[in-house]
This record gives structure tokens, C-alpha cells and sequence, in this order.
């Protein structure tokens, strides 16, 4: 296709997408498309003088509205009743929702409560109560809030059954601990929740308690074991929730200013320098055109905050993924999921990110400053919206020019739970002899019958001095239920796709992908819960099938035993083909060519009952004409849920006919939090490979909802000379927020 054919054709498409906004409806659906699959009513009541939130049920409603309960076990005995009682009520007055829960527990002193931290995915692994409220009715997103007996606080966003760890609400939780077990109160702001309209309300919602100790899990309706832990994010087996009155929308408006002072050195740059002092200032504003469509803007945008990536060990070819950590870019992020990748942190493989926001304000590994930017997000009736524009400023230093990015995501509910939608985004570079690049594709995601999905896409780019070869799509059949799995896929990515505003970890290639999942449940096993065999083929030629890139056979077992403990064993057949030569390591080349190679992997996952937990694992095998061998651990040590260590250990020792050498990489990371809303970490980490030693220190403090304090020093070195460590980099930075709202 010729350039003035893509040009028509994304301006046509580009013009079909402000068509569709300029149309959408102003008002969300009130009723849900089709019955759910459970039949359970919770009923809230309206109470007149607001609940003392301290975790105690002592307020006098509690002696007077009878609580829900009956919960249904999901794992280990799939619809059984649970093993201990759990009893819920919900209340509302003018301002909030409260929820509340009494965990009974017939032996208290076994509850695995190992944190505190806010939002760490370690609160999922200890005792816990989950609430999930789905505001829209339409079975397929919702707002999660989790807690465990300590009180820590942890909240997602849900997207079509799909977890966004980064979406985080104002709203307290306390809780209670009793030889009876634990019970919890929460508090919901009305203003933290996105619905249709004010009056009365029919939502969707469920409760999920984890009994750790004995890796139970039970919900308030029935959930198919096979879902596992993300079955709550299933909006369709949630219940009713009836009763709720909303109040009626007010101005909805927050401002967030901040301060930030910083001090910088980098003797890695272009232009090298030394305690570089800077104070800076700006805001976010998040205004509420409706109930479910929100518009943020933001002004000299900062990211003091921002954690700092794990190291990695690398023996590809290819560059290695780091996900997004910065809060401006990670809320709503959900919207910007396309053709059935998530969004929510994890390595997307072969899959390419039309939108992945990390291209944003980051260039040769520096941060480059934002002036500004605006993004709409949310829900107009059947339609999700995403738009986002951001202007960054120039820095020689990372030879970073003034650029404008853009991104536009619309999807459209059809028929109970699958949706259609469009993508678009832009990269304009201000500077002589550069050109826009941009992408614009289409999806498609059907959830058809319980455990089957399908997802389709297609998109292709435009970029300067590019023609033919700018296209790639995918299509994937997945069935999972609890016995068995299949999963199908077929993707291409052509040699000039050039998603500049997303992300691809290569080109030029066609990949048919096929797997096959056998998961038997012993009988009346006392240690064993799960057995899964899994079988899976991967081919990989160019983009014209004429040339073979990759082979894998894989076969896998896993053990689940009833204790949490999981073991692993994985054996893989390779063939690779390298085009061209690559340096695996410094001093080591791995000339081009194919290479057979075999590998077998063992790890054993120590449960989070265990003072000291985590994951172990061995592997040996063959790589490029050589051996390589490896051991590792990531875990955590903690004597009392304040205080942890999480020591991690990855060995790599590998042996070439083209050089010999060893890749450690060990980090450790100390936390400190003394309750809920604040936490002292500090991070080292030594990597061989680049001969990098890092270290930094954060202090994270919520004084008040939405408003924080954030100290942080880090710095890295360079290990390759004599003595101490070389400083290459080191930053202190000071930046305080306040939320404030209308």
C-alpha cells in the first residue's frame, strides 16, 4: 500500500472515531444485559447517623439489621459450605457506603497476616476480605477494595474481568482482632465511585473471604473453581445489590498541587553534571463531566514518587520490559487494553502495546520533563472511553526532543459481555527533518460461554520512510475450565510495524502458537489439591512464512498441594535462528546462525504461612553450543508484619565456545510500615552483566486521604574499577501533595 492510501486511510478512520465520540450517549445503562448467574440479593439499608469506622460492630444498627451470610467454598470443596462463618452488612447514608464483616475463626492464631503495605499483592497471600462493586450493572467492570486483620489497604479497578492494580480511591477501612477471629469495617465516599446517575441503584456485588491457613476460599455466591483467585472479577457471578440510593452528583471536582524539591547528579549524560538543585510546582485536575466519564489534566507533571525497576538478567536478543510505575499514567490505564493484552503490568511476550505510556517522558533511560497534558476516561453507556494528550519539553541530555503524544481508545459493549473497538495514537517530534508517527487499529474481544474467549485485532502504523510491511494482527481461541485447557493463537507483526507510542519486542515475524492443559484433582487427598500437565508448540517464521525464527516444544507438570506450596517441572525443546550476531554479554559475541537447544527447569514456591517464604528454582541446559545453569530465589522473610526482608537471588553461570562467564544479579529490599498508610523501603541491587550497583531509599506517607509526603534517595555506581564503587547517578528529591475536593 502506497503512503497516500494510509494516509486516506487513517485519516478516514481518525474521522470515524470523532464521529462515534461526538454520538455517544450522555447517560449509562441502569440494568444489566440479561440475568446474572447467581440469584442472591443483598439488601443495603439507608441509616441516619453514619457508622463509628474502628472495626468494632458495636454501633446499635448491628443489634437491629440481620447480616448476610451462607458463604459457598471455591476452593478446596467447590460449592460446599465454608468452614467458618463469615457475615456481612451493607449500609449507606447520604455521603457513603460502609461495609462490614465478621471473619469467625476457630483457631485465630493461625492467621497469616505478613503486611501492610498499600496495594502489595502480598495482602492477596494472607487472611483477607474482598469486596468487589460493580456500579454500572453491565457484568463486566467493577471497583475492588481489599483488606486483611491488620487493616491494610489495597484497591483495583476492573475492565471487562481484567484486574488494574494501579486504580486507587479514596476510602478507610479498620479492623478488630478477637479470640472469635476478625472483624472490619469499610467506608466508601460515594465521591470515589463511578455510576450511572443519582437515585436509586442496582449494582452488582460480592464478597471473597481467604481462610490462608487453610488455603480456603469462599464468596457469597457460587464461583467455579476453575476462575481461581480472580474469580471475585467476575462481574456476572457477582450478586444483586439492591437498595442503595446515590446522592445526587455534585460538582465532582478534585486539585491536586504538589511541591517538589530535587538535587541531581549524572555523570552518565550527555553533558555531564553535578547536584543540579531544582524546586518545582504543579497540579492534577481530575473534574467529573458525569458520574462515569472523568477529564484529568495535569501541569509540570512530576515523578519524584516513582519506584525503581528490578534488575533483570538478559541472555536474548531482544530488550527487556519494564512496566509502567508512574501514578499520573497508570490511572484509567485499564481503557488502553487492546486486542486482549493486559494492562496491568505483566510481560505481554511476543504481543505488541499499541499504547504503552512508559514511550512517555522517558528517553535513554532519563526522565524528560512534561509540561502538561490532558486525558479523558470512563463510561458513556455501552462505551468506554480513552483519550490522552501529553506535551513533553526538550533534553539534550537524553537527546530528547519537545514531542507531543496522543492516544484515543473506544470500545463498545455488544452482546452480554464482549466488546469491539478502535485505537488510535500519534507521535509528533518538534523537530526539522522528523515526521508524525501513527497507528491506528481495530479489536474485537468476545467472552462467550463460561471459560471460552476469543480476541482479534488488527492495526498498522505510518511512519516516515516506511511502505509496505507496517501491519500486524492476531487472533487467539481460548477454552479453560478446571480439568481442562486449550488455548490457539495466531500472530503476525510485519518488518516496518513501528508502534512509537506502544510497544514491540521485535518485528518481521509470524508466530503460530497451540496449548493443551490436563488438570486432574486427586481424591480425598490430604496433600496434594491440583496436579496440571500442560503441553504447548511454538513456531515462529519471518512475516512471510518462508523462513523459520524459533521452534519450542514445552511440557510442564505442576503440584498444587493444600498448604499454598506449589512445585513446578518444565522441560523445553529449542531451535533458534539468530539473522545476525549479538553481544550476550560484555566480551562475548554469539554469532549468527541456528542453534538447538534443550532446557529443564525445577521451582518450589514456599507458601506465605511460612516465616520464611518465596521461590526457589534450579536450570540446566544447553544454549548457543554452550551450557547454562542456573539458581535462583526471590522471597521474604518476616518476623512480625511491620518489618520484612525480601532477599533475591538470581545465579547464572554460563559456559560458550565463544567466552565463558557468570551473571549474578541480588537485590534486598527492607520494608518498614508501621500501619497502613506508611512505609520505609530501601532497595540494593547488584547486577554483574552491566556492573551496576543501585541503591535507593523511599518514604511513602499518607497523612490524609489522597495527600503525600514522599522522601527519596537513590544513586548508582559503577563496579568495574578498583575500590568503592564509581558514582555514575544520584538523586534526593522532597515532594508533598494535597488532595483537595469539591
Amino acid at each position: 500500500m502506497q503512503r497516500a492510501a494510509i494516509r486516506r486511510w487513517i485519516v478516514a478512520g481518525v474521522a470515524t472515531i470523532w464521529i462515534v465520540t461526538a454520538g455517544l450517549p450522555m447517560r449509562a445503562q441502569t440494568s444489566a444485559p440479561g440475568g446474572r448467574k447467581s440469584d442472591v440479593t443483598i439488601i443495603a439499608t439507608r441509616i441516619e447517623k453514619a457508622i463509628a469506622v474502628d472495626g468494632r460492630l458495636d454501633d446499635e444498627v448491628y443489634g437491629r439489621v440481620a447480616p448476610s451470610s451462607g458463604f459457598l467454598q471455591q476452593e478446596p470443596r467447590e460449592g460446599a459450605p465454608t468452614t467458618e462463618r463469615t457475615d456481612v452488612w451493607v449500609f449507606f447514608d447520604g455521603r457513603a457506603l460502609y461495609i462490614s464483616a465478621r471473619c469467625v475463626d476457630s483457631q485465630p492464631e493461625r492467621e497469616v497476616v505478613t503486611e501492610l503495605r498499600r496495594d502489595n499483592v502480598n495482602i492477596f497471600q494472607n487472611d483477607n476480605f474482598t469486596i468487589v462493586i460493580d456500579t454500572f450493572n453491565d457484568q463486566r467492570n467493577g471497583f475492588m477494595f481489599q483488606t486483611n486483620p491488620l487493616g491494610a489497604v489495597r484497591d483495583q479497578a476492573i475492565v471487562d474481568d481484567v484486574n488494574i492494580e494501579s486504580w486507587n480511591a479514596i476510602w478507610d477501612v479498620r479492623t478488630n482482632r478477637s479470640k472469635e477471629g476478625w472483624t472490619v469495617e469499610i467506608e466508601i465516599p460515594f465521591k470515589s465511585l463511578r455510576y450511572s446517575a443519582s437515585g436509586p441503584q442496582v449494582w452488582g456485588i460480592n464478597f471473597r473471604r481467604i481462610i490462608k491457613w487453610k488455603n480456603e476460599f469462599a464468596h457469597v455466591t457460587a464461583m467455579p473453581a476453575s476462575f481461581g483467585g480472580t474469580g471475585v472479577s467476575r462481574m456476572d457471578y457477582a450478586a444483586t445489590l439492591v437498595g442503595v440510593e446515590a446522592p445526587a452528583q455534585s460538582m465532582n471536582l478534585e486539585v491536586k498541587p504538589y511541591t517538589v524539591a530535587s538535587s541531581t547528579t549524572d555523570r552518565a549524560a550527555r553533558v555531564p553534571f553535578n547536584n543540579d538543585g531544582k524546586v518545582n510546582a504543579g497540579f492534577d485536575f481530575k473534574y467529573g463531566l458525569t458520574r462515569g466519564l472523568i477529564l484529568d489534566a495535569t501541569f509540570n507533571t512530576d515523578f519524584a514518587q516513582v519506584e525503581e525497576d528490578q534488575q533483570q538478567v538478559n541472555l536474548t536478543r531482544f530488550s527487556l520490559f519494564f512496566p509502567e510505575k508512574r501514578d499520573f499514567f497508570l490511572e484509567g490505564q485499564g481503557v488502553f487494553a487492546f486486542g486482549g493484552v493486559n494492562l496491568g503490568g505483566n510481560n505481554p511476550g511476543e504481543v505488541p502495546i499499541m499504547f504503552f505510556s512508559r514511550q512517555i517522558g522517558l528517553s535513554r533511560g532519563q526522565e524528560v520533563p512534561v509540561l502538561g497534558g490532558t486525558r479523558l476516561t470512563g463510561r458513556s453507556g455501552r462505551y468506554q472511553i480513552g483519550a490522552v494528550n501529553i506535551q513533553t519539553r526538550e533534553k539534550p541530555a537524553a537527546a530528547a526532543v519537545a514531542t507531543n503524544f496522543t492516544a484515543v481508545r473506544i470500545k463498545r459493549d455488544i452482546l452480554r459481555r464482549s466488546n469491539v473497538g478502535v485505537i488510535g495514537t500519534m507521535r509528533s517530534p518538534r523537530a526539522a527533518g522528523t515526521g508524525n508517527n501513527v497507528l491506528l487499529g481495530a479489536d474485537a474481544n468476545f467472552f462467550l460461554f463460561r471459560g471460552v474467549t476469543a480476541n482479534a485485532y488488527y492495526a498498522r502504523t505510518d511512519s516516515p520512510g516506511r511502505e509496505d510491511g507496517q501491519a500486524s494482527y492476531r487472533g487467539r481461541f481460548e477454552y479453560s475450565n478446571d480439568r481442562y485447557g486449550y488455548i490457539a493463537e495466531h500472530l503476525l507483526i510485519g518488518p516496518e510495524f513501528n508502534p512509537e507510542v506502544g510497544y514491540a519486542r521485535r518485528t518481521d515475524f509470524r508466530r503460530n502458537f497451540s496449548q493443551f492443559r490436563f488438570s486432574p484433582r486427586p481424591r480425598n487427598s490430604r496433600r496434594v489439591r491440583k496436579y496440571s500437565f500442560t503441553g504447548s508448540v511454538d513456531h515462529v517464521t519471518d512475516a512471510g512464512a518462508a523462513l523459520v525464527h524459533e521452534k519450542e516444544l514445552r511440557g510442564q507438570f505442576n503440584t498444587e498441594y493444600q498448604n499454598g506450596d506449589t512445585l513446578n517441572v518444565e522441560y523445553t525443546r529449542n531451535y533458534e535462528r539468530l539473522p545476525a550476531p549479538f553481544a550476550i554479554n560484555p566480551g562475548t559475541t554469539v554469532p549468527a546462525g541456528g542453534y538447538n537447544y534443550q532446557n529443564l527447569r525445577a521451582q518450589y514456591l514456599l507458601g506465605p504461612q511460612r516465616t520464611i517464604a518465596g521461590r526457589l528454582a534450579l536450570a540446566h541446559g544447553s544454549l548457543f553450543n554452550g551450557t547454562k545453569t542456573e539458581a535462583s530465589y526471590n522471597g521474604r522473610i518476616g518476623p512480625i508484619p511491620q518489618l520484612a526482608l525480601e532477599p533475591g537471588v538470581s545465579l547464572n553461570w554460563v559456559r560458550l565456545p565463544y567466552g565463558d562467564f557468570s551473571a549474578p544479579v541480588i537485590t534486598s529490599r527492607v520494608i518498614f510500615t508501621p500501619n497502613a498508610r506508611t512505609a520505609l523501603s530501601s532497595l540494593i541491587q547488584y547486577n554483574s552483566s552491566s556492573h551496576t550497583l543501585s541503591s535507593s531509599v523511599r518514604l511513602r506517607w499518607e497523612y490524609r486521604g489522597g495527600s503525600e509526603l514522599f522522601i527519596v534517595y537513590s544513586d548508582g555506581r559503577n563496579t568495574l574499577g578498583s575500590g568503592y564503587p564509581q558514582l555514575l547517578n544520584r538523586s534526593l528529591a522532597i515532594k508533598i501533595t494535597r488532595l483537595l475536593r469539591f
